[in-house]
């Protein structure tokens, strides 16, 4: 294995210096210039209000190569500007420098440098530190700004936790409304089966070709307002959108496979290519499986959460179908009934991608975009993604049946309960959705199906039956009833699990768009859209008094469903009529 230093050495010492720029009190900027200009080209100059301002470097910078003139090249800013907050932020931080005499240097290490390039705002500030650990930093920055009358808004010291990806200790402090990160720069040690490294004090160089990609590998220096690209293809690689590791992708992967799937979530998040080289790695027998045995399923569930809650979910699941790691990421129990085809996951990237787009074509009027709608959209393609394994099940050490998509969640993900126990509603709620769509879309009397609705509803008048089994199952899924609905209409009319031809006619999905407005329509007039909060007009102790109960138990239940029912069918009766009818009915049940 290539490691770290013998991998420097083979690389030019000096950083390359991609921007210049002072701290004034105006607007800042940043000067661009061909590598191929002559060093005395003038560079752009800035005014500036500010006293004693620190001198400009020439900043080269990267044009589109004549052998790459084919890649298409994303728009990265020949300028960037702080906002007045940062500025703020990195005065206060550089005062603490001159105060105490500090020949600290301050570097804003990756997303925050790669995002500002990209036109980004960034909140997310982490300061690396050249000879100092950020806590002792962090308290030399609150005793500077006690002899100026500040203080900060809040500080807090987060210990080393190699499982949740924090090798070394993080100081934090909150200035103006902002939490800034402080760590020291840092060159990293793996050993073949642990992704967690032995961590030591290293160059700013070190600490660049140790972070995943080289578009993150960048730093701002604070103190000379330079951004450095040590790795000499941070710049390039981000104006040509490309995903590269700054070693060898393999070796880089066996160190610490996490990086597999950050490459994959980068790569989807910005639209970048992923590198040819990094792919083959990614691929390899090798990586899969130190990427099963050496990191966390937590860890991988978050990863997959943030490809999933991400602005290209569907990207990032075809990366990891097309990589191989579909099995890997979403392990399955032994012993799965019925079996689950190794083809399987191709299915469930059409349902994924299927329900991606008709989630915009749908748009913000019908599909729910409020504060819940993150949640609902997250879901929702979960319960998509897994709709080819909504049947399987596996047996427990107990020997109870437990579903599949419950072991995904619970196990190979490490989710939530509650994130398990939605999507397994959504899929047991299709069967009944499926089998009302056609009367939702008719508006006609209901013809019941092979489901089962329970024999609460056997007294139910025909005429009622289309609102009284649409209200209970609406009360059953509650908020996520219109991602249930949009789940449904991609099995619908046939409910049969999706084939080649229709993936091949991309699902029809205006038919499908369309099936879904109308029925959601046809819920809000029957005045179900939030039936679920429908307070009962009848409690468990006036059915007890109708029942002649001294106690309740089963029967008492059964009245109450009984109850909603006669409620949801006559929806402007009253609690005294309702109990008219459970005497009457009742006393009927007496006599037979």
């Amino acid at each position: 294995m290539l490691s770290l230093n013998n991998a420097i050495k083979l690389k030019a010492k000096a950083p390359l210096l991609l921007h210049s720029f002072t701290l004034p009190t105006t607007k800042i900027t940043l000067a661009f210039r061909s590598v191929s200009t002559p060093l005395n080209e003038t560079a752009l100059s800035l005014n500036t209000t500010t006293p004693n301002t620190i001198p400009f470097l020439p900043s080269p910078f990267l044009s589109c190569r004549a052998a790459m003139t084919t890649a298409a090249c994303v728009q990265v800013k020949e300028q960037i500007e702080l906002t007045e907050t940062e500025k703020k932020i990195f005065d206060r931080l550089l005062n603490t420098l001159r105060h105490f005499n500090l020949q600290t240097q301050l570097r804003v290490a990756g997303g925050w440098v790669r995002d500002k390039l990209l036109g980004k705002e960034c909140y997310d500030i982490d300061i690396a530190l050249d000879n100092m650990l950020g806590s002792e930093f962090v308290d030399k920055v609150q005793e500077y700004l006690s002899t100026t009358g500040e203080v900060a808004q809040g500080l807090a010291v987060i210990p080393s936790n190699p499982e949740q990806s924090k090798h070394l200790e993080t100081a934090r402090m909150r200035l103006f409304d902002l939490w800034i990160d402080f760590v020291n720069l840092r060159c990293e040690d793996y050993s073949e089966d642990s992704r967690i490294p032995t961590m030591k004090f290293g160059t700013a160089e070190e600490d660049a070709y140790r972070r995943d990609l080289t578009i993150n590998s960048l730093f701002y220096n604070i103190n000379t307002n330079l951004v450095e690209d040590f790795t000499k293809r941070g710049l390039e690689d981000l104006k040509f959108g490309r995903i590269v590791t700054p070693l060898p992708p393999k070796a880089t992967f066996l160190d610490d496979p996490l990086r597999v799937l950050r490459a994959i979530r980068f790569g989807a998040r910005f639209d970048f290519t992923l590198d040819e080289e990094l792919k083959k790695a990614a691929a390899c027998d090798d990586v899969k499986t130190a990427l099963a045995a050496k990191i966390s399923r937590e860890r991988i569930g978050t990863e997959i959460d943030l490809m999933i809650s991400g602005n290209q979910p569907v990207k990032a699941i075809d990366y990891v179908c097309d990589l191989t790691l579909f099995w890997v990421v979403f392990s399955l129990p032994p012993k799965v009934e019925p079996a689950v085809s190794e083809e399987c996951y191709r299915l469930s990237a059409a349902y994924l991608d299927a329900s991606w787009k008709l989630i915009q074509l749908i748009g913000c009027s019908n599909f729910d975009v409020s504060n819940e709608s993150d949640e609902q959209r997250r879901l929702c393609l979960y319960s998509a993604l897994f709709l080819p394994l909504r049947s399987a099940a596996y047996k427990d050490r107990k020997d109870k049946k437990i579903p599949v998509v419950n072991y995904i969640f619970r196990d190979s993900l490490k989710r939530k309960a509650s994130d398990a126990d939605t999507v397994m509603n959504i899929h047991k709620s299709l069967e009944k959705f499926l089998s009302l769509i056609p009367s939702l879309l008719s508006n006609e009397d209901i013809q019941l199906t092979e489901v089962d609705w329970g024999r609460e509803f056997d007294d139910v008048p025909f005429s009622s039956k289309l609102r009284v089994l649409t209200g209970f199952l609406l009360r059953e899924i509650k908020d996520f009833w219109r991602v249930a609905l949009l789940i449904s209409t991609l099995l619908y009319p046939t409910g049969t699990e999706c084939s080649q031809d229709i993936i091949d006619k991309h699902f029809q999905l205006d038919k499908r768009k369309n099936i879904f407005v109308s029925v959601d329509n046809a819920i809000v007039k029957l005045g179900l859209e939030k039936v679920w909060d429908l307070k009962p007009l009848v409690n468990g102790k006036d059915i007890m008094n109708v029942l002649q109960l001294k106690v309740g138990g089963p029967l008492v239940r059964e009245w109450q469903q009984k109850a909603l029912s006669w409620q949801l069918a006559h929806p402007s009766g009253t609690a005294e009529e309702c109990l008219d009818w459970m005497k009457e009915t009742h006393s009927k049940r007496i006599k037979m």
